[in-house]
């Protein structure tokens, strides 16, 4: 058995010889720092956070000239003693009607939508970091059965096969042996192919070597927690990135349509022109005013548009608050269940399964129980503990689903 042990873990240090071992706490801190997909969606924050100084930006006046190339004596750009003409025009549009405070809050309502996409990016992939950090360690641990049946497996199957090779066991038991190793073996081999998987999301989260094993440490301890269902969905209203993108662009279509109702108040452009050589006197300088007159188009349509869209975005953001809701009810309940099954009563159960399991082969070489009986409680025994440890996963993705409903951390991760 320690020979068998030796080779297994052997095999395994030399698949994981450069290996990370981190709690929770320091992956969540590897990921916020690294996390390529975060720091692309902090460069649209600071992209829009420029519009915002754009929209304050008053428009530039404009600078226009007319003056004679040529005239009847045929000289070029002749304005000497007075001749030729000249005119400049110097003109600034003044807008009305509020209308560049309304686009410079506009501006800021994308900031605002930016920064709730950006927090709910972080929500979700704080939720999957969660998921395949618990399911690593999860798997690692059900390796751990796996691993501890293939050695006693191992043993017997030596053992039973020097009995068969002297006469004292019969083909069929040795068969039956050798059947429940390799189903053994199989099933670890599925276990690895998922922990390969999970080690590629996890690396990609963290911005992790590819030639690391990560290996999740996590102490268990189901401890209770009061839930309000009420009060987590107020916080999930204050927190959750989907619900707050939709309450910003509501009041982003309010203020569109302010501001289209604003573009119907016509602009005014004030400027001045000198004309040298004026029909009416020489080195005229006159004061321009001019506006548009709204009497086809009044911005009938886009303000019905921008009406439309508000009314649409309501109803939006009432359907954002309803699903947030039941998604809070329904991860609080999921938590309370999966704490229920988790009871601390049925710990001294589980250690006493384990005595007993190092006993069966003992039992079985004394003849004290069958064959069938040792295989029966060998597949028992494992059923049961992957049961725990699968309830231990499901309690694990109760808090992940209540810390993502609420889209804040209501109880710590384990």
């Amino acid at each position: 058995m320690l020979f068998a042990l030796a080779i297994i873990c052997g095999q395994q240090a030399s698949a994981q010889s450069d290996t990370l071992k981190v709690n929770f706490k320091d992956a969540e801190k590897l990921f916020l720092q690294n996390n390529l997909s975060l720091i692309a969606q902090k460069y649209n924050v600071d992209a829009t956070q420029a519009l915002v100084k754009q929209a304050k930006l008053w428009d530039n006046p404009v600078l226009s000239t007319d003056q004679n190339i040529t005239d009847a004596n045929k000289k070029f750009f002749d304005h000497s003693n007075g001749n030729g003409q000249i005119m400049v025009q110097l003109s600034q549009v003044f807008k009305t009607a509020g209308k560049r405070g309304k686009q410079v809050q506009m501006a800021n309502d994308d900031v605002n939508i930016q920064q709730a996409q950006f927090n709910d990016l972080l929500r979700n992939l704080h939720y999957n970091l969660l998921l395949d950090f618990s399911q690593v360690a999860n798997l690692i641990d059900q390796r751990k059965v796996y691993q501890t049946e293939i050695i006693s497996a191992t043993y017997m199957v030596n053992a039973t096969d020097k009995s068969y090779q002297a006469g004292n066991n019969s083909l069929k038991d040795l068969i039956r042996l050798k059947a429940l190793l390799f189903g053994l073996q199989n099933d670890l081999v599925e276990i690895d192919r998922q922990i390969n998987g999970l080690q590629s999301e996890l690396k990609t989260l963290l911005v992790a070597n590819q030639e690391q094993f990560i290996a999740p440490q996590i102490t268990f301890n189901n401890t209770d927690t009061t839930l309000n269902a009420n009060d987590l969905s107020a916080l999930a209203k204050a927190n959750r990135g989907d619900y707050l993108a939709n309450q910003y662009l509501l009041d982003q279509n309010n203020h569109n349509l302010s501001l289209q109702k604003a573009l119907a108040v016509p602009d005014v452009t004030i400027g001045s022109t000198f004309d040298q050589n004026n029909s009416y006197a020489r080195n005229f300088v006159g004061l321009e005013i001019s506006l548009p007159l709204p009497v086809f188009n009044r911005n009938q349509g886009n303000i019905k548009n921008a009406r439309l869209a508000a009314q649409s975005q309501e109803y939006t953001l009432k359907n954002s608050e309803l699903q947030v809701k039941n998604d809070v009810y329904s991860a609080v309940q999921q938590y309370k269940l999966s704490q229920q099954l988790l009871g601390n009563r049925e710990n001294d159960f589980y250690s006493k399964y384990d005595q007993l399991f190092k006993g069966m082969s003992k039992a079985y070489q004394l003849k004290q129980i069958n064959l069938q009986e040792y295989i029966d409680f060998f597949d028992s025994y494992r059923e049961t503990k992957i049961k725990i440890l699968q309830q231990q996963l499901n309690l694990q993705k109760a808090i992940a689903d209540l810390n993502f409903a609420v889209g804040t951390t209501v109880v710590t991760p384990l």
